[in-house]
């Protein structure tokens, strides 16, 4: 029989599965941009990336039932609440400005395509070909 505060429990609980439900999102994915559909700087984000001819997963916590917990559980990873959240090989590199800045200052682009090569390579030994 258990005895205590049990929302403690089942939030705990709930918080782990959000976050490795971000974390396996942001690991099966190059290019992530957590977002809400109605956000002018995450319009910006996904138009930036849409011209660039880059594929990225949107997640938009407007549509979700829990994403204010989504954002909250963002809020810890990255140190802001605010949207977008732009995660690139598995790295938090920043929002829409964030994202902009390193477009023009050729960084973006390497970044996506060092993950795409780590993903060939990574298909290809799991496929048993050297």
């Amino acid at each position: 029989m258990l005895m205590g505060n049990n929302a403690s429990a089942t939030t705990a609980i709930s918080n782990t599965a959000i976050t490795n439900q971000i974390k396996d999102t942001i690991s099966d994915n190059c290019v992530v941009i957590f977002s809400k559909s109605t956000c002018s700087y995450c319009k910006m984000a996904k138009k930036l990336f849409q011209e660039m001819n880059v594929n990225y997963k949107a997640i938009e916590l407007d549509r979700y039932e829990n994403g204010n917990h989504f954002q909250d559980i963002l809020h810890q990873m990255t140190g802001s609440r605010t949207v977008p959240r732009i995660f690139i090989n598995g790295n938090f590199v920043g929002g829409a400005t964030d994202t902009q800045q390193l477009h023009r200052e050729g960084k973006l682009l390497p970044l996506v395509y060092q993950c795409q090569i780590q993903r060939e390579r990574n298909s290809v030994h799991s496929s048993g070909f050297p």
